[in-house]
């Protein structure tokens, strides 16, 4: 009770607590208020300015575990980004389309960070004595003296060719990006025959894309949020005046994030956009909370005296509330997916962010215009929101009456959608999240089709003496084992590869005989499979397949590296895209577990420390039995489990939570005031769920922006938080008054404080 005591007395409230301290300032300088208000704002603009967008590696993989070192490791040293030129015509064999694409060749070469580049060209020209043919005789000749398969990959057709690009290793996103632009404006300068198209594609590009797509579609779900918004309060806070208030308040607290956001240097990503609307919708609770206390209030008392209660009232109780919601999205940092803490990070900063605007924002500019709440006469004072108040308060008492159906009902309920929960899919197809009609997704699927899968898995070989010949040995088995017993992989490229092809298709019998055929191989194809004495990588070739089936073979070939053991020594790890995409499902489906059991815990032991009676955990039972509901719609939706969705559990303990903690500080509140436990229920419920209600309906508003997504992973998570409010409503509003009433629904200082002093119940 330690923290209560600070906040309340036996006879009322402390004059000189922070919130307190803070109603004198701002009543009695609003405009020095303001004016600090003005200067944050303009400090934050300037922060938002330094915002960045990121995706790729770094967004779902943590650097600092074992894999993500090993992926960082193997990124830098041989990872090498490509790009790919889709070259269509009539006839790509005709001398004057491969003269121009030599002609492009050369000045993307000439580019700084351009590893090589391969191509029906460059087999041409080592075949035509380095040189473009000028005859579709001499190209026919060329033609048939390449290999088929070489042949089939770069020209699988007439009517079709591929570049490959390949990218120095280990490029950072923004040079990758750079080179891409660079690449743009060649081709764009190219001055190409008629009847040719070019489109650069790959996944580097798909990856640029992507991110941009995420920058247009922040902007539009963010606006979108907004305006839904504004239509929901026009709607259903007109019993105030100064209705759209909340709207401008959320956006200051949304701008302070932004700039809080740019300044720290945290970066945005396709999960962190979501946290955006999530952040509006919260936020507008904080401010529709505030301004309906003070209108409230405003009625009873004058403008100082108003403001004074709303803030020590409500202040610590809303405080409360957006502890709780934080501590929620807090629980998300123990994911090991990285967009997924830095959507905890957001959330937690946008929370706060709002809640400190709504708090300063609401009395400043009600003491700067003198507020007056609107004047309505007799029983038409509030019309519908009245007979909706009293609609609240019967429905409360009936369920505080009677609990335990609404109990046993809607816990059977959740127990069922726990159960369903276990059977959801977890999905890490990054292809699955995008637009499908993204241009660079069909892009993609055009080079599948015409090069044949792309996947690959490389198994990053290291220790000493990599090159020693008893490891090479190691790895010509292992991979030749790899290639002849599973159906998945369809080849395996290393060192041994062109020790081989150099060596006249067999190994080299000494370690001596080894270096002497590494000094014929050239400097690039050497690089791109090992690294001094000490790493080496295989890169095995595999078939198209689901991430599930993917997680499997990963496992699979992580077992055959222990049982085929590796010389003394050295050790081998898959690594790579594949096997980061694939481990993510294990760590999604670890990490929402952990991250739902800690903001319980989180929250539980928040709770005691505040309130320091058992009565204070009665917020989480209606959370539990929304955590159970939400398994149950994912399952009935067909909603599969992705890096978004999967934060979805900590994200309603710290929304839920929001509800019903001010459901149960109002009928603490009204205990205080000398209520009996069904009065109380009902007041609260009354008083706090009319403006719950608004708050809620509103964000689901903004919620629902995230529909307007074309990112399907932003598009589900967006259906299911909409719902996911709705529960939390009923939770508050249904499921609260029937946990308060089997509790018992004591007040502040419980019931033997009460009985010894009962005129301190009237105090505020």
């Amino acid at each position: 009770m330690w923290l209560q005591d600070a906040l309340y007395t036996n006879r009322g409230i402390f004059v000189d607590t922070p919130f307190a301290v803070l109603a004198r300032i701002i009543t009695n300088r609003p405009y020095a208020v303001a004016g600090a208000i003005a200067a944050i704002f303009i400090v934050s603009i300037w922060g938002m300015t330094l915002l960045s967008m990121e995706t790729g590696t770094d967004t779902y993989m943590d650097k600092s575990t074992e894999r993500g070192m090993l992926l960082d490791k193997y990124t830098d040293t041989f990872s090498t980004d490509m790009v790919m030129l889709v070259i269509e015509a009539d006839d790509v064999t005709n001398p004057a389309v491969l003269a121009y694409i030599d002609r492009v060749e050369t000045d993307i070469r000439n580019e700084q960070y351009i590893a090589g580049i391969s191509s029906i060209v460059d087999l041409i020209k080592q075949i035509n004595n380095g040189e473009v043919p000028k005859s579709h005789a001499d190209i026919i000749r060329a033609k048939e003296l390449l290999p088929p398969e070489l042949l089939e990959r770069y020209l699988p057709s007439e009517l079709l060719t591929i570049s490959v690009i390949t990218l120095e290793p280990g490029v950072s996103s923004e040079v990758r990006n750079s080179v891409i632009d660079n690449i743009d404006a060649i081709l764009r300068l190219s001055d190409p025959p008629p009847g040719i198209g070019v489109t650069v594609t790959g996944d580097s590009a798909f990856e640029k894309q992507m991110g941009e797509e995420i920058g247009a579609s922040m902007g539009v779900l963010i606006g979108a949020a907004m305006l839904l918004m504004i239509v929901a309060v026009g709607l259903l806070f007109s019993h105030v005046r100064y209705r759209l208030l909340p709207v401008a308040v959320v956006a200051a607290g949304l701008i302070l994030t932004f700039g809080i956001m740019g300044i720290a240097g945290i970066s945005i990503s396709m999960v962190v956009i979501g946290a955006f609307p999530v952040l509006i919708g919260i936020g507008i609770d904080y401010a529709i909370q505030f301004q309906t206390r003070f209108d409230e209030e405003s009625r009873k008392s004058p403008g100082p005296e108003a403001i004074l209660t709303t803030l020590t009232r409500s202040g610590p109780a809303i405080l409360f509330a957006m502890i709780a919601t934080s501590l929620g999205f807090i629980a998300m940092y123990v994911s090991p997916v990285p967009m997924v803490q830095d959507f905890g990070l957001t959330c937690t900063i946008g929370v706060v962010s709002c809640y400190i605007a709504a708090l300063v924002i609401v009395p400043t500019f009600g003491m700067l215009i003198g507020y007056r709440p609107k004047e309505a006469s007799g029983a038409e004072r509030r019309g519908a929101m009245d007979m909706y108040d009293s609609f609240l308060g019967s429905l409360a008492l009936k369920i505080a009456k009677n609990p335990l159906p609404v109990i046993l009902l809607l816990g059977f309920v959740a127990i069922v959608g726990i159960q369903l929960d276990q059977t959801i899919p977890i999905n890490t197809n990054e292809d699955t999240f995008v637009p499908p009609d993204m241009p660079a997704v069909l892009d993609l699927k055009k080079v599948t089709r015409t090069m044949g899968s792309t996947q690959t898995l490389p198994v990053y070989v290291r220790g000493a003496g990599v090159l020693d010949i008893d490891t090479l040995s190691w790895i010509k088995e292992f991979s030749e084992y790899e290639v002849s017993s599973n159906d998945k992989v369809t080849g395996a490229t290393s060192i041994v590869t062109y020790l081989m092809q150099y060596n006249g298709g067999v190994m080299p019998a000494t370690d001596s005989g080894v270096q002497e055929v590494l000094g014929l191989i050239p400097r690039e194809t050497k690089d791109a499979y090992v690294s001094g004495t000490m790493d080496t990588v295989i890169q095995f070739s595999l078939v198209d397949m689901e991430n599930e089936v993917a997680l499997s073979l990963v496992d699979r070939i992580a077992k055959d590296i222990a049982w085929k053991e590796a010389p003394p020594g050295i050790t081998a790890s898959p690594t790579g895209q594949l096997d980061m995409f694939t481990a993510l499902i294990d760590q999604i489906n670890r990490g929402k577990i952990q991250m739902t059991l800690l903001g319980f815990g989180l929250i539980f032991a928040f709770l005691l420390v505040v309130y320091r009676r058992l009565h204070a955990i009665s917020p989480l039972i209606p959370i539990m039995m929304i955590v159970g509901w939400n398994g149950m719609i994912m399952y009935i939706l067909g909603i599969d489990y992705s890096p978004m969705t999967a934060a979805l559990g900590s994200m309603t303990i710290g929304v839920a939570s929001e509800y019903t903690i001010l459901i149960m500080e109002r009928s603490m509140e009204e205990r205080d005031r000398g209520r009996d436990v069904f009065e109380s229920i009902r007041e609260s419920v009354q008083k706090i769920g009319t403006a719950v209600t608004v708050s809620g309906m509103t964000t689901v508003f903004g919620f629902s922006a995230l529909l307007l997504s074309s990112f399907n992973i932003i598009k589900n998570f967006g259906a299911v938080t909409v719902i996911t409010v709705g529960f939390s409503l009923i939770g508050a509003i249904i499921v609260m008054p029937a946990v308060l009433s089997l509790m018992g629904g004591e007040g502040r200082r419980g019931k033997a404080d009460a009985a010894a002093d009962p005129a301190g119940s009237e105090g505020a």
